[in-house]
């Protein structure tokens, strides 16, 4: 720590960061989904902090999460919170509509970027994101698992039960702009047109080739958005054309046209070498803008990796690991609000130029949850090293085999 001493705040550290969340706002969306009419002693809003709370302390169940409330029922009755009984909070995950914590949390990333509009652009950051003057997106999904009780409606396997959550990630400014929480049983192309159906024309969508559903990708270049992805094994096309090679690198540079059922649409097959596990192996890439160098539709296939590098701060950092309940509605709820903290941290260390690793905002702000420190001045004043890191984090292991950012 360095030797200026953070400032004192009237209130604790969470109640600076629920602060965040206009009550207004908090209100009408309950008054919307009519979750309100089942609140009697036990409000939204005390439910909304027990949720947010259950994240910010990673804790390990119910009876965790009402305890540690419990013990703090003093502090949370000075701003009007109420805390649960292990059945109160459980009965509210599995009746109250989690379609209140996702239209809440839509609300709160969009309240926030209006706040901040450098909050919403992000820093464009060096080479490629800097090049590009269009949003990129990149698409993927996490598969959670749950437990046996959650077989009845999220079974995923035999003997096995999972929840999958569907992402668009702005990489600009490393936010979501799209979410979709479901069984795992359903095939990521499914949910491709959902995912990216509010993407602009001109814009930049990166995903992998489990999203490849060749009419949809036709409904995309229809629509101007340029998208990279892989180039499926069993693939049937025909060359029409041999591009010029820019690197090499590069093997191949094709105009081609698809066979079957989809015969006649023409697409760009890139194929280029790329290190994997230590070995020089062949990775083809297809896309749809003949524009760009063969170089840059292998880079922008490397910036898909930072959506792996977002699910792994979520799970590692909040409660994704494990559920405080069974149902479909209670794990929605928690999905929800673990996304909804990861934007109020991300605003605050936006507000604060936090110089650090997320793991390592979520470390302090866990430390300080129940503090009277003003947040903000703690974590413009905290810092063991020098230098400057990306929030993102940038560990070797983070990015694909073959395509770690040069060091030169």
């Amino acid at each position: 720590m360095k030797n200026t001493k953070p400032a004192a705040a009237n209130v604790v550290s969470l109640k600076q960061i629920l602060n965040l969340i206009p009550l207004g706002m908090i209100h009408r969306i309950s008054n919307e989904t009519e979750i309100g009419k089942m609140a009697r002693t036990f409000s939204v809003v005390s439910h909304l902090t027990a949720m947010l709370f259950a994240q910010l302390s990673r804790s390990i169940g119910l009876n965790d999460v009402c305890d540690w409330l419990r013990l703090k029922a003093p502090v949370l009755a000075r701003f009007g919170v109420t805390p649960p009984s292990r059945n109160g909070l459980s009965h509210a995950n599995k009746e109250r509509d989690a379609l209140f914590a996702e239209k809440l949390f839509w609300s709160v990333l969009g309240h926030l970027q209006h706040t901040c509009p450098s909050f919403a652009t992000g820093k464009k950051g060096k080479g490629l994101l800097r090049r590009f003057k269009v949003r990129i997106h990149a698409v993927d999904s996490t598969v959670m698992q749950l437990v046996a009780n959650c077989m009845d409606w999220a079974k995923h396997r035999r003997r096995k039960a999972a929840a999958k959550m569907h992402l668009r990630l702005d990489l600009h400014s490393f936010l979501p702009s799209f979410a979709i929480v479901d069984t795992a049983g359903e095939h990521d192309n499914k949910r491709a047109r959902e995912v990216c159906a509010g993407i602009l024309p001109g814009e930049v969508v990166v995903f992998d080739k489990a999203y490849v559903d060749f009419a949809h990708l036709a409904d995309l270049d229809q629509r101007e958005v340029s998208w990279v992805t892989r180039a499926k094994d069993n693939m049937k096309y025909r060359v029409v054309k041999n591009l010029a090679k820019d690197n090499a690198t590069i093997v191949k540079d094709q105009r081609i046209a698809l066979k079957d059922k989809h015969h006649g649409m023409i697409l760009r097959r890139v194929e280029a070498w790329v290190e994997v596990d230590g070995q020089m192996r062949l990775m083809a890439f297809i896309t749809n803008n003949f524009d760009w160098s063969g170089q840059t539709v292998c880079d922008l296939y490397r910036r898909r990796w930072d959506i792996e590098v977002f699910f792994k701060q979520v799970k590692q950092s909040l409660k994704l690991g494990s559920f405080l309940g069974h149902s479909a509605n209670a794990v929605k709820w928690q999905v929800y609000t673990a996304l909804i903290v990861y934007v109020l941290l991300r605003f605050m260390a936006h507000l604060a130029e936090w110089g650090h690793s997320f793991t390592r905002l979520f470390a302090v702000m866990r430390s300080i949850v129940w503090e009277r420190i003003c947040v903000l001045a703690l974590l413009k004043s905290y810092g063991t090293a020098s230098g400057r890191f990306r929030v993102l984090g940038s560990l070797n292991q983070a990015w694909l085999p073959g395509f770690a950012p040069s060091t030169s």
